[in-house]
């Protein structure tokens, strides 16, 4: 494992490369933000599509997948600054929290936006991600083809013109040059970048007994009628991407943030769902991080803390394995808590991992006495 010069993110981190100055593409990326994206032009781009948009004099302008999390606020509050009247679509994790319900109803009442809150059938949803934490070690896969199928289907079916999604994941967490510098999400990208390890929704038929009809929910609609009658665009493309300003304005208009991070080092982050934390606790184990190397790199390219003073707290959150977490999603998939750790062990990521005695190690981690006893 190599790391960044100026975060503390890994080459092991999917979309990440280090260049010949030793420099991650994510801080690169950060970089197009400061100098190279002309934001005057792209704001100007935005105002001209917004004003395309509502040539359509549709019911409404724009779809914002939502999920009540701070970035979902600032979602909503730029569109209708803008004079668009959106409709939030959310697909409802079966491990929402208490905190995640409270927030979405908050900028439902606070925002006044029409919302459709989408369940899937919470019998498909324990098989599913049994399948995809058991076949790729990744729980989540369920999570990403749900939360980008069901509001591209939505918007193409009710003929709405816009669809409003947030960051640029490229630009602001690493990847190519190109894909850095788009401004728009078309099903392309989401079957290169929507975290599904590589499959599609027809490769999980037969798996726990799921049928074609079982993951209905679950599917992108067909190209030409997407294509042909939804735009669909990064706001982070368009406007300066911040979360520590998302946060900032969203609780300004009701947001509520955590009493402590959830998972990661920010109380503001990753708060709707129980769940989530799990999908960040098994980077551990294929890509040697946690989530707070994500959170802290950011902090790092803004200037909020320095890369030695990153190192520090990273020593001292550790890896934060998600315990009451992990028995909840054993008892919802209704596996013993061995199980669990059992298929963990077996993703174990065998390029970057050795077994010393009675732990597993990274030779050349980040940080030399790093308790590997955790």
């Amino acid at each position: 494992m190599r790391y960044c010069t100026r975060c503390i993110l890994p080459d092991t981190r999917p979309g990440i490369t280090l260049d010949g100055s030793g420099v991650c593409s994510a801080c690169r990326g950060h970089d197009d933000k400061e100098h190279r994206i002309d934001w005057a032009a792209r704001r100007a781009a935005f105002e001209r599509l917004v004003a395309e948009t509502k040539a359509h004099n549709a019911a409404y302008d724009c779809v914002v997948p939502v999920s009540g999390g701070k970035d979902s606020w600032y979602q909503v509050i730029t569109a209708r600054r803008h004079g668009l009247k959106p409709l939030g679509v959310t697909w409802k994790p079966p491990g929402r929290t208490p905190l995640g319900q409270k927030n979405l109803d908050a900028m439902i009442a606070a925002l006044g936006i029409d919302h459709i809150d989408y369940t899937i059938s919470p019998d498909i949803e324990r098989r599913f991600m049994k399948a995809a934490f058991e076949r790729k070690g990744a729980s989540a896969i369920p999570m990403h083809m749900a939360l980008f199928a069901i509001p591209i289907r939505l918007a193409t079916q009710f003929g709405i013109p816009l669809m409003v999604w947030g960051e640029n994941p490229q630009l602001e967490f690493g990847g190519a040059e190109a894909d850095r510098l788009a401004t728009d999400l078309d099903l392309d990208w989401v079957r290169r970048h929507g975290v599904t390890n590589g499959t599609a929704v027809d490769d999980w038929i037969g798996a726990e007994g799921l049928g074609v009809e079982d993951l209905a929910a679950f599917r992108l609609p067909a190209a030409d009628s997407f294509k042909s009658g939804v735009r669909s665009i990064f706001l982070g493309s368009y406007f300066k991407w911040s979360s520590f300003e998302n946060a900032r304005l969203a609780a300004e208009h009701g947001f509520t943030l955590g009493d402590a991070p959830a998972t990661g080092a920010w109380n503001f982050a990753d708060l709707d769902d129980r769940f989530i934390s799990i999908h960040h606790f098994l980077k551990w184990h294929k890509f040697g991080l946690t989530r707070a190397f994500d959170n802290l790199s950011v902090q790092i390219r803004f200037g909020r803390t320095t890369r030695d003073e990153a190192i520090k707290t990273l020593r001292s959150l550790g890896v934060q394995e998600p315990r009451e977490d992990i028995e909840a999603f054993c008892e919802f998939v209704r596996q013993p808590l061995p199980w669990f750790h059992e298929i963990a062990e077996r993703h174990r990521n065998p390029a970057i991992w050795q077994k010393r005695g009675n732990n597993w190690v990274i030779d050349g981690f980040l940080i030399e006495d790093w308790d590997w006893s955790q």
